[in-house]
């Protein structure tokens, strides 16, 4: 695997529900972790020290409290940009294609916006396939990141990697997601 697709690998498993299975990989991902690039490495060792450190009992409540308690910290990318509204099925199904097109089987376990979910795909292979979404989401990972930096999440070190492999923010980025930090996700007008 190429540096970026460690990265991503070692983000989705942090990034997913924790449990026994992910505490026993955490020895693994600390050694992939090891041959990144510091930028990467870093910010990524400071989760996986708090992943190890702290009782997963703790860890799993932090986890609820964060990602499925706080509308900010949404782990689901189109919720950002289309809010609970008729626009999100279409932009979901643009995952699901993408997924699709790469020859995998897509599940309803998650859905296909999930983060992780995006992570793996790059994981597997599809790097650019898998870039290519979360460029088209980065307002969405900046205002997850400015939220779990607000909150003192030891997960805003994943973020902050995960945004790190990504090309460079256009001014255009910045101003989308300082809207979206000062309006909120779109909700539905329609019959209202």
């Amino acid at each position: 695997m190429k540096p970026l697709q460690l990265a991503h690998f070692v983000a989705d498993t942090v990034l997913s529900y924790p449990d026994e299975d992910m505490r026993g990989m955490l020895p693994s991902l600390r050694a992939v972790t090891a041959t990144l690039p510091d930028r990467l490495a870093d910010p990524l060792g400071l989760t996986l020290s708090y992943l190890a450190g702290t009782e997963l009992s703790t860890v799993a409540a932090h986890y609820v409290e964060t990602f499925d308690l706080r509308r900010r910290c949404c782990l689901y990318l189109t919720y950002y940009t289309h809010g609970d509204t008729r626009r999100r099925g279409q932009a979901l199904l643009r995952f699901r294609r993408s997924y699709q097109a790469a020859g995998l089987r897509v599940t309803d376990e998650e859905l296909p916006d999930h983060l992780a979910v995006v992570l793996e795909f790059s994981a597997a292979g599809y790097t650019k396939d898998a870039v290519e979404l979360l460029v088209a989401h980065r307002s969405g990972l900046d205002l997850l990141y400015r939220a779990l930096s607000g909150l003192g999440s030891p997960y805003a070190h994943v973020i902050f990697a995960v945004r790190e492999t990504l090309p460079s923010a256009s001014p255009h980025d910045a101003l989308a997601a300082r809207r979206l930090a000062e309006q909120g996700p779109p909700v539905e007008q329609v019959g209202l």
